[in-house]
């Protein structure tokens, strides 16, 4: 389902259902992803694989903080190879926007980020579900969840922002968030 096919009332009967009062501000999506002076975006996230946590302004007045986005690089590595990756930091902006959409200051948990060619491969090998060309081996993705959220609410959330592809896995429970070409999957 495309977002031009979602109406206001749909999002907010899935919002409504679960009692999240984050459907109101869903106009305003694609503002938080201008960039207008006087901005600032903070990325929240915990890995439970390394037991690491990162909590860093990554964007002021218009501008990327440099020292911030190498933090996340390190943050968002490959943890089984240890390798680091510039990540396009369009894919923190949609999961940035996704959470102020969803009004929670919670950590998002990061089920994965940079996943070097290899690590993809062997992940290809065990699950049907790996992409051979994934934007994870670029620096581009990230599979999220939230312990406050459904995984439709932030499914919703992120395609609210109409920036970049945006999986839903129920029942893995995360939501896979881009910043390759508009598309959606997923149950």
């Amino acid at each position: 389902m495309t977002l031009d096919l979602i109406s206001r009332r749909g999002i907010l009967g899935v919002f409504a259902a679960t009692s999240v009062a984050a459907a109101p501000v869903m106009a305003n999506a694609f503002g938080f992803l201008r960039g207008n002076a006087g901005d600032m975006r903070r990325i929240r996230m915990y890995n439970g694989r390394t037991g690491e946590s990162i909590d860093t302004v990554y964007w002021i007045d218009g501008k990327y903080v440099r020292e911030a986005l190498n933090e996340i690089n390190i943050f968002m590595r490959d943890w089984r190879t240890g390798e680091v990756i510039g990540i396009d930091p369009r894919t923190i902006d949609v999961a940035a926007a996704s959470a102020r959409l969803l009004q929670t200051n919670e950590p998002y948990m990061m089920l994965s980020g940079y996943r070097s060619p290899r690590t993809n491969a062997m992940l290809r090998r065990q699950s049907g579900g790996v992409a051979q060309n994934s934007l994870h081996t670029t620096g581009k993705a990230a599979d999220l969840r939230l312990k406050s959220r459904s995984v439709a609410q932030i499914y919703q959330a992120a395609l609210a922002c109409r920036a970049g592809g945006v999986g839903r896995y129920t029942r893995s429970n995360f939501v896979h968030m881009d910043c390759g070409p508009i598309r959606t999957w997923g149950s």
